[in-house]
């Protein structure tokens, strides 16, 4: 038994029956040994619709690389929740997110998040990063995708006299571009940032059916290793122009949506959530994830994409669909994904 926990065994005999820890919580709110948390530091808007919420972790968090992403999370009605963020701070740094109000919890978070509000976090993930050695790199990001990318900048730009990063980013406009101003002010101090803002509603989208886009933004594309992170359709036909040229090695995509197989006709079905006594009528569409928390039901949950497997949840009876490949499931006891799984019937879980 270790020291601390020693100590706190001691003093419960002194707080029966709260545990040591919601008194040490009163002192420092980062304090517990079971929940990773941190304290808000700053909140500074963005753009209209989007804040970087920067917080101080407690003692137990992993320093992040630059590039990668955590889970954060939030009571919202009395509610946990939790979704996955980019990580836009500095290695090194405190983490921070930069969010969009899109979707119940980063809406919660850009609108109502105030400076000494405890967040609850994971540890952090992702293989989103940057390489091990010096190489030239071209990074393509469009809209939030921005975000793990301008923690790459931000680590690699300033502290490295030899970096050679070109950066291509595409927003709406000018009103809606995250990191601006600052990415502006790197260029200008470091000559190894070049730096291509491109608004979608004046210049379009940048094209990937062929290289002549790639070949007027950067010349010598094809001798740097890149990053691409943005909309689905955009990781998607950057990815098959890198396979066209013979180069998909040299391609690092991060994506936060899954790719998904067609709808089936008539799938959908009634949930039971057995623990929490709920019911809920769903389409074949909607992942077991969110017609549960839409319901109020308490259940675990990470990237959302399929990745992690945060969400595994015993099916104790009924037929699921796997929202990326079409098949359906029906073991009973079988833990699935319910980030990436929907109801082909009736369905019971175990939460």
């Amino acid at each position: 038994m270790g020291v601390k926990s020693a100590a706190l065994r001691a003093m419960s005999v002194f707080t029966t029956p709260i545990p040591p820890e919601e008194y040490l919580r009163l002192v420092n709110p980062l304090a517990s040994s079971r929940q990773l948390r941190g304290v808000v530091t700053s909140v500074t808007p963005e753009t209209p619709t989007s804040a970087t919420i920067t917080f101080r972790p407690g003692s137990r968090w992993q320093p992040h690389q630059a590039g990668q992403w955590a889970r954060v999370g939030v009571e919202i009605d009395g509610v946990r929740q939790w979704r996955s963020y980019s990580l836009s701070a500095p290695a090194g740094a405190d983490p921070a997110v930069t969010v969009t109000a899109i979707g119940r919890v980063s809406t919660y978070l850009v609108r109502n998040t105030k400076v000494g509000d405890i967040v609850f976090l994971a540890p952090p993930q992702g293989d989103f990063v940057l390489p091990a050695g010096p190489r030239p790199l071209l990074m393509l990001t469009a809209g939030s995708g921005i975000t793990p990318v301008m923690s790459m900048i931000r680590t690699l730009v300033p502290r490295r006299k030899d970096a050679d990063v070109v950066l291509v980013h595409s927003s709406r406009d000018r009103t809606a571009s995250l990191f601006t101003d600052e990415l502006q002010e790197l260029a200008a101090e470091h000559p190894g940032l070049h730096l291509v803002h491109r608004y979608t509603t004046d210049e379009g989208r940048i094209s990937f059916a062929d290289s002549g886009d790639l070949d007027r933004l950067c010349p010598d594309w094809r001798s740097r290793k890149a990053y691409v992170c943005g909309p689905t359709e955009m990781l998607d036909a950057a990815h098959a122009l890198w396979e066209r040229t013979g180069l998909p090695d040299t391609l690092t995509v991060e994506r936060f949506n899954t790719a998904l197989a067609p709808e089936v006709p008539g799938g959908g079905g009634q949930i039971t959530f057995e623990k929490s006594d709920k019911q809920v009528e769903v389409d074949g569409s909607t992942p077991l994830l969110l017609a549960g928390e839409e319901a109020g039901v308490i259940m675990p949950s990470g990237c959302r994409m399929g990745i992690c497997r945060t969400c595994l949840t015993p099916l104790l009876s009924g037929r699921i669909r796997d929202l990326r490949t079409g098949e359906t499931h029906d073991d009973e006891g079988e833990l699935i994904q319910t980030c990436i799984s929907a109801a082909a019937g009736p369905v019971h879980l175990d939460c």
